[in-house]
């Protein structure tokens, strides 16, 4: 038997004479209750979603009635609720039904996994990925090369697993209109190669955008699918709340599974920094929503990640003498420090992605602004 996580709620610290009935009483564990005082118990009683009591079983016999269900632990660790404080949830589950590639460890395990993908699915986008060259002999980063023979007619866009590039095959960059004269956008780098001046495939922060503005949006359907696969695969590791970078489309889906009783994580949603007037506008507060679903926070990138040499260093990476890292395009001209003044004053909370030391210390010759 696994060990059994479970949301923890305020202990009971005493029973009330005419104990109420629990839906359900887990036995026989070793309950890990978060309490200085009483650390560990032994038994715990449930009723309606929430914790009734925690104690030792004598403490929580009373609870117990003819309908309620009862579940031994037979000794094993009884732990509360995990929280993950950032994901990308709708995306991870899309990912989940997606090609993985965490755990490629060389170019060519990585090029056979797109390979059997591309021959299982070759009209489908190739997405996903949660590649890391830092695995690899080397450390060299993809190129479209090492897929194009498998991927001619199918479109590839594999991300790193920091979401801050990602490779394209030939084809996806044909379809985006990627070329050698495509210029880095603000925020952004198209890796070129030093001698040909041609797309490597790889794209950096900003630079995704070219591509990912043309793989079709998921599907409502499709979406709901990778809710599901998402909410499974928290419930696996006890992981009962998320705090998580959403969009309305993804809050619409929470809902729908709220409803029938599916949802079986709370979450706590931020939206993208660029809604912020529609946000002020509704008259949201921070916290708004219910103990299921909240939103009230905003997400916004000052720049971006180490593995990616985007985060915004003093001096330049020794991996790449050529960048010292990347402010976005929002801290650039000047937009994120309005929009967040503006949200912060209204109510709203923040959270901004800010990795490099630069985003907390002076102006640098890539940023007007610097944010910690």
């Amino acid at each position: 038997m696994k060990d059994f996580a479970l949301a923890m709620l305020p202990l009971s610290a005493t029973l009330s004479a005419s104990a109420p009935q629990a839906d359900v009483v887990f036995t026989h564990g070793k309950v890990y209750t978060v309490d200085h005082a009483h650390p560990v118990a032994e038994a715990i009683a449930a009723r309606g979603g929430r914790i009734l009591a925690v104690g030792s079983e004598k403490e929580i016999k009373p609870h117990i009635g003819p309908s309620t269900t009862i579940v031994d632990l037979h000794g094993k660790l009884t732990l509360p609720g995990f929280i993950d404080d950032h994901t990308h949830f709708i995306s991870g589950g899309i990912q989940l039904g997606s090609v993985n590639l965490r755990y490629a460890d060389d170019e060519s395990a990585f090029a056979a996994i797109i390979k059997e993908r591309a021959e299982k699915y070759p009209d489908r986008w190739i997405t996903g990925g949660d590649w890391d060259h830092d695995r690899w002999k080397g450390g060299r980063l993809p190129t479209k090369e090492l897929i194009d023979k498998f991927t001619p007619k199918t479109p590839v866009f594999v991300n790193r697993y920091d979401g801050h590039m990602s490779l394209a095959n030939s084809y996806a960059l044909k379809l985006a209109g990627v070329t050698k004269a495509t210029p880095d956008p603000p925020g952004g780098t198209v890796v070129k190669d030093s001698k040909t001046g041609e797309p490597t495939g790889i794209l950096k922060d900003g630079a995704m955008d070219y591509v990912d503005k043309i793989i079709p949006d998921p599907s409502e359907s499709e979406m709901m699918e990778a809710a599901e696969l998402a909410l499974a695969e928290a419930r696996k590791y006890g992981v009962t709340s998320i705090q998580d970078m959403s969009t309305p489309a993804h809050l619409q889906i929470y809902q729908k599974l709220k409803n029938p009783g599916k949802l079986t994580a709370r979450f706590y949603s931020r939206l993208p920094i660029s809604q912020w007037e529609q946000l002020i506008g509704t008259g949201i507060r921070v916290p708004f929503g219910d103990e299921w679903i909240r939103i009230g926070s905003l997400k916004a990138f000052a720049d971006g990640s180490l593995g990616s040499t985007t985060a915004l260093m003093f001096e330049p990476f020794i991996s790449d003498p050529a960048t010292h890292g990347l402010a976005t395009d929002i801290v650039q001209d000047g937009r994120l420090e309005k929009w967040a003044l503006a949200a912060d004053s209204s109510g709203l909370q923040l959270s901004i992605h800010a990795i490099g030391p630069s985003t907390s210390g002076g102006a640098t010759s890539s940023a007007s602004q610097s944010w910690g």
